[in-house]
């Protein structure tokens, strides 16, 4: 039998990540099937099992099942125990286990495919929900001077801070009204762009020439997007995150690692 993948989440008909998983087995030479699992939002545990028993070999987890695909790991990765959630998952015959490769894509898109290293850099990161959770160690782990955390929520944005505060890099929690001003770096984790609703911080966050990236992609981002550039900061959406961090997911499973340049060039020539 073919293996099976698939991407689960609620929304899930605009995601990439068949197309992108498809291009990666044609370059590689690995035969496997890859799709889209719309899960009901009371009953995703269900489905997912449903899924596993037929005999699939992994997943990945998007909106807004991250945290409680976490909670039905029998192993996790030191990057998914670190951040609390799970977007990637392989059926093993042990158990189920779980990484989070979400803050390599994000790291790799911007160390890599935009040539701005972290080191030394203000980062801002804009939420502290499961994107936010994902990303924070491997931001970390790229050496900025400091990464302000900001949040709706003041707690929340703090408890992130918390579980990260032992590796060594600075951090700050704030609520959104109280980001800081000039960052080198500024990341939309939120959600606010699936609702094309406005940037969530001020203008005053971004430094002259900034990085601006929404995690987002496609037309949700745009508004994002366009915030950015008239503020004249370098709008990036999240196509390159989820190709980079696609590629990690891939390499999880098959212990192949495809060649993300020509699969993000592909994917840009649609969009």
């Amino acid at each position: 039998m073919t293996d099976r993948y698939a991407v689960v989440g609620n929304p899930v008909e605009h995601s990439r990540s068949p197309t992108i998983h498809a291009l990666f087995a044609e370059q590689t030479g690995q035969v496997l099937r890859y799709e889209r699992l719309l899960a009901p939002l009371d009953g995703f545990e269900t489905c997912l099992r449903a899924f596993a028993a037929a005999g699939a070999k992994g997943c990945n987890i998007t909106v807004p099942f991250k945290f409680d695909a976490f909670e039905l790991c029998s192993h996790r990765t030191e990057r998914a125990q670190l951040g609390g959630a799970v977007n990637t998952l392989r059926f093993d015959a042990d158990g189920w286990t779980g990484d989070n490769t979400d803050g390599a894509g994000l790291v790799n898109d911007i160390q890599k495919n935009t040539g701005r290293p972290l080191a030394g850099l203000q980062v801002l990161l804009v939420g502290a929900g499961g994107a936010s959770a994902g990303a924070l160690g491997a931001l970390i782990a790229a050496g900025p001077a400091r990464i302000t955390v900001v949040n709706r929520t003041l707690d929340k944005a703090q408890a992130l801070v918390a579980s990260h505060a032992h590796l060594g890099v600075p951090l700050t929690a704030a609520t959104l009204a109280e980001a800081p001003a000039a960052q080198d770096i500024v990341i939309n984790a939120t959600s606010t762009s699936l609702s094309g609703a406005a940037a969530p911080v001020g203008a005053h966050v971004l430094k002259p020439g900034a990085l601006a990236l929404d995690m987002m992609y496609g037309p949700k981002a745009q508004a994002f997007l366009d915030w950015a550039a008239s503020h004249g900061a370098e709008p990036r959406d999240g196509l390159g995150m989820l190709v980079e961090q696609a590629a990690e997911a891939f390499f999880f499973w098959r212990g192949v690692r495809p060649d993300t340049a020509p699969v993000l060039k592909a994917l840009r020539a649609t969009l």
